[in-house]
């Protein structure tokens, strides 16, 4: 054989092994997997090292055609650099590379891959506790991160994936991270850093003219995680959550109080808004039922009935008893429609103090146009299409009519056999 036929031969047999993935003999992979099975990986300069040689084995696999090894590599990199070195920071690099990677390649959503995000996450969680030494600050910017992957990751479960608006194992996961951070005060800082914050946001839905930054916030983020659980479906953890939470204080219960409401009832109703605009009933039902048999042990329903539609005794109308009835009323048909505008409309003085109020309009429109077609604005309905396609929600929607206390009051006696 010639020099040039032996050269030609040699080339021949580097492509076939490159378009066969070729990881057997590729250097960049066979030194990353040394690396990961070195007693020195948790030193930063050796995470760093497998980070770049990663990065580098993900790239030639997506430029050769062969996706399913990039995401293999990125996937399973991340997790050993997670559970053998440590090195969060490191770590959150490849986790994007991963999420990329599996939007670029057009990667189907499985109930494998919600499955290894669950790994990765559970490892993230864990070496980030294990850090002791870590700065609160750093801490934060760590948890933050692992939020936008979160989020990224569920975007992509929604375009390649078969479940409207997301994996629910997605949700689910971002449910816990964003009632973890907002128990952090890394992320959300002291209690009285807490209450000055949420006191400036009880100001702006007041003067609506200055934009606070509250993302970190452990209102926003506690309301952020159980629109999560409820696209997740996952009603009892919003339910053992909601237990965990104070009961409303005097202030919070006044009538024409100008403070957030208690967290407890606000999360309550938010989790009933998005159970109601994504058409899950038999959830919503069971929820509204469970908090009032095992949650609201202060007053009795009926006590809660006669307060609702009393405008004399001083106190806000409950959350509970505004749910319950929301939820009777959609499990009926469109006649009832007046009923619901007078219901929405009727309770709109708290919806507008509660957390993000345009979102819970958009909830309450969505539901208005699903249950008994009232029709928003064209405006309206291009805000709300958009936010329900973001995993957002509502509020105050609905079109004008009305209903006077007492027919209310029959309405309510004819739906006793609910809840």
């Amino acid at each position: 054989m010639s020099a040039a036929a032996a050269r030609r031969r040699k080339q021949q047999q580097k492509r076939a092994a490159a378009k066969s993935g070729g990881d057997d003999n590729d250097p960049i992979q066979l030194r990353l997997d040394s690396l990961l099975q070195d007693p020195t990986l948790p030193e930063e300069a050796v995470a760093y090292e497998a980070l770049q040689l990663a990065q580098s084995a993900v790239r030639r696999n997506v430029k050769i055609g062969n996706f399913a090894r990039a995401a293999d590599v990125a996937y399973s990199t991340s997790l050993a650099l997670l559970v053998k070195s440590g090195r969060v920071s490191v770590s959150s690099q490849l986790l994007a590379v991963l999420v990329q990677v599996l939007n670029e390649t057009h990667t189907e959503c499985t109930e494998e891959w919600v499955g290894r995000f669950s790994e990765l996450d559970a490892a993230y969680r864990t070496a980030l506790d294990k850090d002791g030494s870590m700065a609160a600050d750093e801490r934060g910017r760590l948890q933050r991160l692992h939020l936008q992957f979160l989020k990224k990751a569920l975007k992509w479960s929604n375009d390649l994936g078969t479940v409207r608006f997301g994996a629910t194992g997605m949700h689910a996961l971002l449910g816990d991270h964003c009632w973890n951070m907002s128990c952090d005060e890394a992320v959300v800082g002291t209690e009285a850093e807490r209450k000055e914050l949420a006191a400036k946001i009880a100001a702006q839905n007041e003067e609506d003219d200055e934009e606070l930054e509250d993302e970190d916030l452990d209102i926003g983020l506690r309301n952020e995680a159980v629109s999560h659980y409820a696209l997740a479906e996952k009603v009892s953890i919003i339910l053992e959550k909601l237990k965990s939470l104070p009961a409303p204080t005097a202030e919070e219960q006044t009538m024409g109080h100008i403070c957030l409401p208690s967290q407890r009832d606000a999360l309550l109703t938010r989790s009933i808004l998005v159970l109601l605009a994504i058409e899950n009933l038999r959830d919503a039902r069971t929820l509204a039922s469970s908090f009032l048999e095992e949650v609201e042990t202060s007053r009795t329903p009926a006590e809660l009935k006669k307060s609702y539609l009393d405008k004399t005794d001083g106190k806000a109308p409950s959350h509970i008893m505004f749910i319950c009835m929301l939820v009777r009323i959609c499990e009926k048909d469109t006649k009832t429609a007046p009923l619901f505008t007078w219901l929405v409309r009727n309770f709109g003085a708290e919806l507008g103090t509660m957390y993000d109020p345009e979102v819970i309009k958009t909830y309450t429109t969505k539901i208005g146009r699903v249950y008994f077609n009232i029709q928003p604005p064209p405006s309206m309905m291009s805000m709300m299409e958009n936010m329900m396609s973001q995993f957002g929600g509502g509020g105050m929607g609905g079109a004008p009519g009305g209903m006077n206390p007492a027919a209310m009051m029959q309405a309510m006696q004819a739906m006793q056999g609910g809840m």
